[in-house]
């Protein structure tokens, strides 16, 4: 394996791990801390959350998208194709549950507290949380694939 090669993967399995412990973060702790936030300020809690929590997942999400694509169309030597296909629907299965149901519960959270709209933001974050994590054990997973004599 080049370099290059090299350091897509790296960079594949440092965004995705990244990311399998941020929405655990997430899922566990800072959604079902919403509910302690109360109904005063909320909008404006929700707003910044919305815009501090952009400027740490785009980056990594935008990493692992690429290189979740380059792993699907040019696997390394010793790569079954299957693990970076696979790991890429499911990639493509976290990014429809964020923009189909995760998105529009933030959206209308912006205009205040809804204790509804909370338990289903953490309820359908499940769907994330477990994507994610299966793309951390195949993320890892190839990686063992790569070094494996």
């Amino acid at each position: 394996m080049n370099v290059a090669q090299s350091a897509m993967l790296t960079l594949h399995l440092l965004a995705t791990a990244a990311m399998v412990g941020l929405i655990w973060f997430v899922q566990l702790v800072h959604y079902p801390l919403f509910a302690a936030v109360g109904s005063d300020g909320f909008a404006e809690y929700e707003q910044m959350h919305q815009r501090r929590t952009s400027f740490v997942v785009g980056p990594l999400m935008a990493a692992e998208g690429a290189t979740a694509l380059w792993l699907a169309l040019a696997p390394p030597h010793g790569v079954a194709r299957l693990w970076p296909v696979l790991g890429l629907a499911v990639l493509g299965v976290v990014h429809a549950s964020t923009v189909l149901l995760q998105v529009p519960q933030h959206a209308a959270l912006a205009d205040g507290y809804d204790r509804v709209r909370v338990n289903r933001l953490v309820r359908t974050n499940w769907v994330r949380t477990l994507g994610w994590s299966i793309r951390g054990l195949i993320a890892a997973l190839i990686v063992v694939q790569v070094l494996s004599p």
